[in-house]
């Protein structure tokens, strides 16, 4: 549950490699109790957030807090106050899983008297007690993201910063990532802010922020980012693109996009329109679908492109509200 009280604040936060501005200025905060996701293709200024966020890259200019503390002027606090579960993975492949977390606790300093009770509420957490003595060699990707969960809440932090969670893992294996990540959410008092540029996992943040090029771009919950569209996405494949897109962008007035051979556009109330087009036979139709706005269609419209596509932005091809 969110607590109304902001535990992070991010302050003009900005970062440049030589010539390359990777995070442009950007300010956000997320209440604790919160699970923040940041979204927006590789390249975007993700990571280099996060590694700002957790003290592991200063910044060029501006700051934030985390938990009340600088990250600048106050580091070590800052991270009693974090765990991270960074994108590729760290954890050592020759070790068991308990070894792992006893290495950990030993950097935290964790008293060995509450961290073995600690240890061992984790590893249930995140359905890993049955294996805790075996070789993290013999462990599935999955099992090994779940591990690394644990190892970051071995001492109390109040932030989790997940970068990427389940990049790389199967469907299957993501869902069960994120039913350990809103069973964390449930019983811990814990703030989860998290990258990702799978939209669907984005569905599962109580708030996103989808940043692009450095800058953030939005920020609302997905709902409210989803509303934003205005009305349904129709799809069609023609006969004629070329000529189907001159169609409906001068008859109908709409912003039409071109991608793998399929011409988008939004409408309101889609099912009301569809008698509308299919009259309009020198469209020359071979197929139609008609479908609410999904976060991809949201960053579509900010951007001009999809999540997976890299480059530079273009100008809006969707009217957003």
């Amino acid at each position: 549950m969110k607590n109304g009280k902001n535990i992070i604040e991010v302050f003009e936060l900005k970062r440049k490699f030589k010539e390359l501005i990777a995070v442009d200025g950007i300010s956000l905060d997320v209440a604790g109790g919160e699970i923040f996701g940041f979204l927006g293709p590789n390249g975007a200024g993700k990571t280099t957030t996060i590694q700002m966020l957790c003290t592991l890259l200063r910044p060029t200019s501006g700051t934030a807090r985390l938990n009340g503390y600088d990250i600048i002027k106050d580091k070590d606090n800052v991270r009693k106050s974090i765990g991270i579960v960074f994108q590729d993975p760290s954890i050592d492949v020759k070790l068991t899983a308990w070894e792992n977390l006893e290495f950990h606790r030993l950097i935290y300093d964790v008293p060995r008297a509450h961290a073995i009770k600690r240890m061992n509420e984790v590893v249930e957490m995140v359905g890993l007690s049955d294996r805790i003595k075996d070789m993290v060699e013999t462990y599935s990707g999955g099992m090994r993201r779940r591990l690394e969960i644990a190892r970051g809440l071995i001492h109390h932090p109040k932030i989790l910063f997940l970068d990427e969670p389940t990049i790389g893992l199967d469907p299957q294996t993501r869902n069960h990532i994120w039913s350990y990540i809103h069973r964390l959410k449930s019983s811990e008092e814990i703030t989860i802010f998290m990258t990702t540029h799978y939209m669907d996992e984005a569905e599962n943040c109580d708030r996103i922020a989808i940043i692009d090029a450095g800058k953030i771009i939005a920020l609302d919950t997905p709902d409210n980012l989803k509303k934003k569209i205005g009305g349904d996405i129709v799809s069609i494949n023609t006969q004629n693109n070329a000529a189907s897109k001159l169609v409906l962008e001068q008859e109908f007035g709409f912003r039409v996009l071109e991608q793998n051979s399929t011409l988008t556009f939004e409408v309101k109330d889609g099912d009301k329109f569809l008698p509308k087009l299919f009259k309009e036979t020198s469209l020359g139709i071979s197929s139609v679908t008609v479908r609410r706005p999904t976060l991809e269609d949201v960053f579509l419209a900010l951007t001009g492109r999809t999540i997976r596509e890299e480059g530079p932005s273009t100008r809006l091809r969707f009217r957003m509200h």
